[in-house]
């Protein structure tokens, strides 16, 4: 499936500047500490929570095919910090099925250990339904942006993880 380049141009970005909002142990800067991890390591704990949240939304359809990519934490030295983003999107066989993987998400990820702390229309020109959450134990934030208007309708996902420190003597993999 293609993925429209205008919608990772902004949703990467937007999901680093809003997806900050977990409650994780934070060391006093703006984004939560998720521990220590090399980037592969963390990058496969990153890809594994969207394959839970791609779990969740229980209608058939595809999923776009990218991998985590490897960011600066706000603030932090990039040699020794690091969070990892999985940037993915979900396109229902019916487009009808695309409220319903919406509200089954909505419904299922406090089940799973996730807080919803935002629903509602975005400030885009299309309204765009969103759902932001955060996982304390899973040490990331997820935000899903319902894209009803777009050719085909879609679910636009975005999981962050909280800011990582490589183990003594490793250095931060971009990828």
């Amino acid at each position: 499936m293609k993925i429209k380049l205008g919608v990772l141009a902004v949703a990467m970005p937007l999901a680093l500047i809003t997806l900050t909002g977990c409650d994780m142990t934070d060391n006093g800067s703006d984004t939560p500490s998720a521990g220590t991890s090399t980037s592969s390591d963390a990058a496969d704990k990153v890809e594994a929570v969207s394959s839970g949240i791609y779990d969740l939304i229980g209608v058939k359809g595809k999923t776009s095919d990218s991998r985590a990519t490897v960011t600066e934490c706000s603030g932090k030295d990039p040699e020794k910090y690091f969070r990892v983003l999985h940037p993915w999107s979900f396109t229902p066989a019916s487009p009808g099925d695309l409220e319903t993987a919406m509200q089954r998400l909505r419904a299922a990820l406090p089940k799973h250990g996730w807080k919803i702390v935002a629903y509602g229309p975005d400030t885009s020109r299309n309204k765009n339904l969103r759902l932001t959450a955060d996982n304390d134990a899973k040490k990331a934030s997820v935000r899903i942006t319902q894209m009803a208007k777009d050719n085909p309708p879609m679910l636009s996902v975005d999981v962050v993880s909280g800011c990582y420190q490589v183990p003594d003597g490793q250095q931060v993999e971009h990828f």
